[in-house]
């Protein structure tokens, strides 16, 4: 008789499996030929349903209403507080230095260290990229988050937007618009420290195992004489840095189309500008999610059409 086999079960795909630095995460940005920021921020607010029109002509559900699941994420606007200028080298992007608005705001004090004056004297010449320095304006919590947003365009093109956006505010409809795809990153719900059944999705062993019913059976082979990495094990669960390619954005609204009765669960009433985004994102309410251009942008995309979105409070 051929042997039984079971392939591995659990995903294995993220190491190592450890807390995230920082509550809001770093991002990375394609290139862009268009000369605007690539790149905004939002916070989770809840999740609500929608009923939308497909029209994808390649869909079996073409011209019918589809009800879709949409994250609510409020979209403040952000601060420009400086620029930051690069150049290339050896050794990756070299930073020559930074240029600050003459105002920003006081509670930036304690998080950066800002010097004025500073890249008055450095030639264009020698700039290969120039990213935004941007803060939050949350409206339920004091502290702002502070991060860097790339810029499309050449470097010259780069500058001279730069220049145009220090000591000012971004909207999201400024860099997004309905039906464009994005990126998203935050950080996933933590679930403290797991044993490997939750963690990598493991057998319980039957009730004749002496000792051990949630542990793994063997931690490896006699070679190479220690236990392997890909061997699962308890530890941190959540908590992680996650990335989702391509999430739609079905539609920028205002406070007043979107908040239910009450307000979100664990969130309140949203307060500014807000958008409708296809799908789940990582995290939990209240929580920084930045948006970016899209790395692998589709090649096909097709207009979005809201017959009806769902005001009712969603518990849970």
């Amino acid at each position: 008789m051929p042997q039984e086999r079971r392939p591995l079960r659990g995903g294995r795909g993220f190491y190592p499996k450890k807390r995230a630095a920082r509550i809001y995460p770093a991002q990375k940005f394609p290139k862009s030929k268009e000369a605007k920021p690539l790149g905004f921020a939002a916070y989770k607010a809840g999740m609500t349903h929608i009923q939308v029109l497909d029209t994808n002509a390649k869909s079996r559900t073409k011209n019918q209403l589809v009800a879709k699941a949409v994250s609510v994420l409020e979209c403040p606007p952000l601060s420009v507080y400086g620029y930051r200028l690069y150049k290339n080298s050896v050794h990756g992007l070299k930073t020559l230095g930074e240029v600050y608005a003459e105002k920003f705001d006081k509670r930036l004090e304690r998080k950066v260290k800002i010097k004025q004056g500073q890249a008055k004297k450095i030639s264009e010449e020698n700039i290969s990229r120039v990213r935004l320095l941007c803060h939050t304006n949350p409206v339920f919590k004091k502290t702002p988050e502070t991060f860097e947003v790339a810029l499309g365009g050449s470097a010259k093109e780069q500058v001279e937007v730069a220049k145009r956006l220090l000591g000012k505010q971004i909207k999201i409809s400024d860099v997004f618009k309905p039906g464009d795809y994005v990126d998203v990153s935050s950080i996933s719900k933590g679930q403290g420290f797991q044993g490997p059944v939750k963690r990598f999705g493991i057998r319980l062993h039957g009730r004749k195992m002496r000792h051990m019913h949630r542990h793994v059976g063997s931690l490896g082979g006699a070679e190479p004489g220690k236990v392997r990495p890909t061997v699962p094990a308890a530890g941190q669960l959540g908590f992680q840095t996650r990335t989702e390619l391509n999430k739609r954005i079905l539609k920028i609204v205002e406070p007043k189309e979107i908040n239910p009765k009450g307000g979100f669960p664990n969130f309140g009433i949203v307060k500014t500008e807000s958008i409708l985004l296809e799908g789940s994102v990582p995290g939990s309410r209240k929580r920084l999610i930045r948006l970016r251009a899209p790395m692998r942008p589709p090649l096909s995309k097709y207009p979005v059409e809201i017959k009806y979105i769902s005001l009712e409070s969603k518990q849970g």
